[in-house]
């Protein structure tokens, strides 16, 4: 959580959430993979506990709450519904980040998660899979490629999602209740 965030005495947190847009297909050359044995692929059904796992160890230091809410018949309907598409970033054999991407029929593609395990920040391979993202989304012909992000993420994701060609177009102060509580229930509490 950075520092512009607050928890309140009644165990609120007031954040700010910038949603981010890119309505043309970036004209710069296409990122290649990171050097070493590193694997793209689509989880095509995945199952509740991998995705679990993937959205808790990526989410976890950026208190990642809202999917750990829904049940598992919800979450399974949710993520593997036809217009969204999971795709993991392997490193020697492990993951090390994902992303989410869902295609609305409107021709609009949310990039509706994306994220690092935290052992892979710094390194490229972020980049990597986020140019691979947004060059995989146009690829499909959309119209426009969309994200949101909020001060309780990482204090490097707007100026990173900005340096891929992202325009900030809303932002909005939000308040919700302290997601930690919630967290812990799942064995995710942030690393000190």
């Amino acid at each position: 959580m950075s520092s512009g965030d607050k928890t309140a005495a009644n165990n609120r947190i007031a954040f700010t959430r910038t949603y981010l847009e890119m309505t043309d297909m970036p004209t710069r050359a296409s990122l290649p993979a990171p050097a070493g044995r590193v694997a793209l692929m689509r989880c095509h059904k995945p199952t509740l506990a991998f995705y679990r796992f993937l959205y808790g160890e990526v989410g976890r230091n950026w208190l990642w709450y809202e999917r750990l809410l829904l049940d598992d018949a919800a979450l399974l309907d949710l993520i593997r519904r036809e217009n969204v598409e999971i795709y993991v970033l392997y490193v020697d054999g492990g993951p090390a980040g994902f992303t989410e991407l869902t295609f609305d029929p409107s021709g609009d593609c949310e990039i509706s998660y994306f994220g690092m395990m935290p052992d892979f920040v710094g390194g490229g391979y972020g980049r990597y899979l986020l140019n691979w993202a947004i060059d995989y989304a146009w690829s499909a012909k959309i119209s426009r490629l969309w994200l949101h992000t909020c001060t309780m993420d990482s204090p490097r994701a707007l100026p990173f999602y900005q340096r891929a060609g992202f325009r900030a177009y809303h932002r909005e102060e939000l308040e919700v209740a302290d997601p930690r509580p919630i967290m812990s229930q799942f064995g995710l509490s942030p690393d000190p």
